[in-house]
């Protein structure tokens, strides 16, 4: 009897891991059985088989390794500027009360208008090359940076906040001590909501900037001739790279946070 509820309680395990690809796989199902109802189904919901083709064709002729490079430096350049400035801007508006009082408003305003509304005025400042996307891409990082960084410190329990001043620390011990570790949930928040905003505007700005090696380049190309294979391929792409990236950083996320005993 025992070995019995302990393989029931196994297998019961490893269907609690593995639910969330449930609603996945359905929905694959749904899409090939689809795609063999019409020709004009199968243009809208190219078959599994045919996307497969694709996809060895694209990595044999290296289109695909050249565009995904392209975009995932991109993306990376413009994440890596955007998390720093961030969490530097949201620790001067910590500490300085005249920098919140100058930047607060102004940082309010602008990050209520679509980046991809800023485009225009972007490409007249920078071009449509390299420069102008990783500054699109660095601004959707910073948005939830600055936000996630500034409220994790001012929202830090007073409590905490004591034991610094029972013992005396300094401006930097308390910091490095007290506001920065009880801070960093917040922070790492923040990181996982710039990840898929980053992405969001790579692709973005590349469907619109059309210039360079990029995923965004090869769906617009791939639009223009009706390769709806080459489209679903780049969007899975991108897909599975902000998931890979997300899971990163909550492992990250789990390990320096791992003396709260709570993961993310």
């Amino acid at each position: 009897m025992t070995e019995k509820n302990t393989h029931f309680g196994t297998v019961s395990a490893v269907l609690r891991r593995w639910r969330g690809l449930l609603l996945p796989l359905v929905l694959i199902g749904v899409w090939q059985y689809t795609s063999g109802l019409s020709a004009t189904h199968a243009y809208a919901f190219v078959p599994l088989q045919d996307v497969g083709h694709t996809l060895v064709l694209l990595i044999e002729s290296g289109e695909l390794w050249i565009n995904f490079y392209g975009s995932l430096e991109r993306t990376g350049v413009g994440l890596l500027l955007g998390i720093v400035v961030g969490i530097g801007l949201g620790l001067l508006m910590y500490y300085s009360r005249v920098v919140l009082l100058l930047v607060n408003p102004l940082y309010n305003a602008i990050r209520q208008v679509p980046l991809l509304g800023l485009t225009p005025l972007i490409g007249l400042w920078l071009g449509n090359g390299d420069e102008a996307k990783v500054f699109i891409i660095a601004l959707a990082a910073f948005y939830p940076m600055v936000l996630n960084t500034y409220e994790g410190l001012r929202n830090v329990d007073n409590r905490f906040r004591e034991v610094g001043h029972i013992y005396h620390f300094t401006r930097w011990q308390q910091f490095r001590l007290v506001l920065w570790p009880a801070a960093l949930p917040g922070i790492v928040t923040g990181l996982l909501l710039a990840i898929p905003f980053a992405w969001i505007t790579c692709i973005g700005s590349e469907l619109l900037f059309n210039a360079g090696a990029g995923l965004g380049n090869l769906m617009m190309t791939a639009e223009a001739s009706a390769r709806m294979d080459i489209i679903l391929i780049c969007a899975l792409v991108v897909t599975l790279l902000g998931v890979v990236m997300n899971y990163a950083v909550m492992r990250l996320g789990n390990y320096v946070l791992r003396w709260r005993g709570v993961a993310l």
